[in-house]
């Protein structure tokens, strides 16, 4: 029996990267081997322990064969004769093939993981590969993760993600393996570049048809110099990820101008009623994959009304109130923010604008401050009932709103 570090522990540490988990692969046991040693059995497609004390994962060798559509479709075999070289095989990217024996530290790289990792390479171990749909999305992933370390996809993986695309079987992967490396391309510090890879493999239109269909719809010049829809949201995920490492707030920023793929052509470049037009589309993405409801609620709002934030310095007294009424911006603070700030990577994400201040976003967070302190007090509640109080309370945050803007200097600046 021997046991070997593998997987993403080995890579990051030849990549000096903080390791934040580590997986363990078992060579010459058995599960009663391992039950006897002290390890609890966990996992029910395939063999996986936890250290009596660690807790961390143990999984003994095996090999996988596929059977069927889609990833469940495997036969996986596990003996004590699984070789280490076996187990490394079946992995999908050479990077996450290399292993270091537990004792002597030695590294085992039977597939040229450490000359990839050199060369900046996501390059495929077997012709395997294309047995399992979901490394597609992985391949983006990683893409995305290791982008700012200058890694890009082999020509020669690239073409076999291309074939998998074109062969139908993403569809066969279950919405919560798909949302699952969706969110975690979200985390990292370049989601546009697993956007861009999964187009260029094909994926897109499989996976995210609603987003690929804005590759190729023209924007207003004046407004949108880089023109091309689809380019804009790559630019505004880039943005978004710049400016917060909040998931949530990127998937708003994803999906806020899917409408813009519905315009007819007759009336391009302008995209009048994009907004509503994009509710339905986003309501079918997040039930397609099953989003978490704090990501679809922020999504909805962000494609219904970003439109409106960027003319806030327009809006009277009334229909400001009216917005963060909509917006609910007093019960939902965080929520709120988070709108702002998928807007404001909204209004970066253009060609020239990077850089731009977005005054709009600190004048609507100070004029939500300016009502939100405004509640009913005894008087109110005890002079008037029910609709009156609702009125009276909205008088006076329109007074307080009035007194703002008129206080308010004049913006700078803005986008």
């Amino acid at each position: 029996m021997k046991t070997y570090l593998v997987g993403g522990a080995v890579r990051d540490t030849l990549l000096n990267m903080p390791v934040k988990e580590r997986d363990w692969m078992v060579v010459g046991a058995t599960p009663e081997t391992m039950l006897t040693l002290g390890y609890q059995a966990v996992g029910k497609d395939f063999p996986v322990f936890l250290h009596p004390d660690t807790h961390e994962e143990y999984a003994l060798a095996r090999t996988e064969r596929k059977t069927g559509p889609g990833y469940h479709g495997f036969d996986t075999r596990f003996s004590p004769d699984v070789t280490l070289e076996q187990d490394l095989l079946r992995r999908d990217l050479t990077i996450n093939a290399i292993a270091q024996d537990i004792n002597s530290g030695e590294l085992i790289d039977p597939y040229g993981g450490q000359a990839d990792l050199a060369s900046r390479k996501l390059r495929h171990v077997s012709p395997a590969f294309v047995e399992d749909p979901l490394r597609v999305l992985r391949v983006a992933r990683f893409a995305a993760r290791f982008a700012a370390l200058g890694f890009t996809v082999a020509d020669t993986t690239l073409a076999l993600m291309q074939q998998i695309s074109a062969s139908g079987e993403l569809s066969a992967l279950t919405p919560e393996r798909v949302w699952r490396e969706t969110q975690l391309a979200l985390c990292s510090d370049a989601p546009q570049i697993f956007l861009r890879v999964l187009r260029d493999c094909g994926a897109l239109k499989v996976i995210l048809p609603e987003v690929d269909a804005l590759f190729g719809v023209p924007q207003p010049e004046r407004w949108h110099p880089e023109i091309d829809t689809g380019i804009h949201i790559l630019m505004v995920m880039q943005q978004a990820a710049r400016i917060s490492n909040d998931p949530v707030m990127r998937f708003g920023s994803l999906m806020h101008d899917l409408g813009k793929g519905t315009t007819p052509k007759a009336e391009w470049p302008r995209h009048i009623g994009h907004e509503a037009r994009g509710v339905p589309l986003v309501q079918a993405v997040c039930e397609r994959w099953r989003v978490p409801n704090e990501y679809r609620d922020l999504a909805l709002i962000t494609a219904a009304q970003h439109g409106k934030l960027h003319a806030a310095f327009e809006m009277r007294s009334s229909t400001l109130l009216d917005f963060l009424e909509k917006l609910d911006a007093i019960r939902r603070p965080q929520r709120f923010e988070q709108f702002l700030l998928a807007c404001e990577a909204d209004a970066r994400g253009r060609t020239g604008f990077e850089d731009r201040n977005y005054p709009q976003a600190q004048f609507l967070l100070q004029a939500r401050n300016a009502i939100a302190k405004i509640k009913p007090d005894a008087a109110m509640i005890e002079n008037h009932s029910g609709a009156q109080i609702a009125e009276a309370l909205r008088q006076q945050r329109m007074h307080a709103l009035e007194q703002f803007k008129a206080n308010y200097p004049h913006p700078t600046g803005e986008a």
